[in-house]
């Protein structure tokens, strides 16, 4: 079962079932007969925006009145001043961002041990993913030993 995070106002928080597992959605074509706006002509990567507004409306962060602005956007061909709210449900970094990121995690961690506070409370507030992939090189290849050479070297 899918934890609710939001208000759903407009009653757009749809169940789909498939084998016998039911995953929770926020439609988009449900948005539209609620009178939210226009919004089958976004592309595909600002329709991820406008599900992210339906599922984390709280009526504070994100607010109905957000919604339908940014159904005008779409309608104005982007041009609207309101800014909105989008919370990923994770984030993703490569190396060169992301270990800086964990020094600096651990380096508050630090600072707040020293100051007498829990370590434990210093955390991302959304899931992140370190990836590494271009830092490493090999210099040995096509051979049996190739990586024991490149580890040793």
């Amino acid at each position: 079962m899918s934890i609710i995070v939001g208000q759903d106002t407009a009653n757009t928080r749809k169940t789909l079932t498939v084998n016998g597992t039911s995953i929770a959605y926020y439609s988009i074509p449900a948005a539209e007969a609620a009178g939210l706006g226009t919004f089958s002509n976004l592309p595909a990567c600002l329709k991820v925006v406008l599900e992210n507004m339906l599922r984390f409306e709280d009526g504070k962060t994100v607010s109905v009145d957000d919604i339908k602005a940014f159904g005008t956007w779409g309608e104005n061909g982007g041009q609207n001043p309101r800014e909105i709210a989008y919370r990923p449900a994770r984030v993703l970094m490569q190396d060169f961002t992301g270990v800086p990121a964990v020094v600096d995690l651990a380096a508050m961690r630090d600072g707040i041990v020293a100051l007498g506070g829990d370590p434990e409370k210093i955390n991302p507030l959304n899931p992140v993913d370190l990836v590494i992939d271009h830092s490493v090189m090999i210099d040995e290849f096509g051979n049996p030993r190739a990586f024991q050479m490149n580890v040793d070297r």
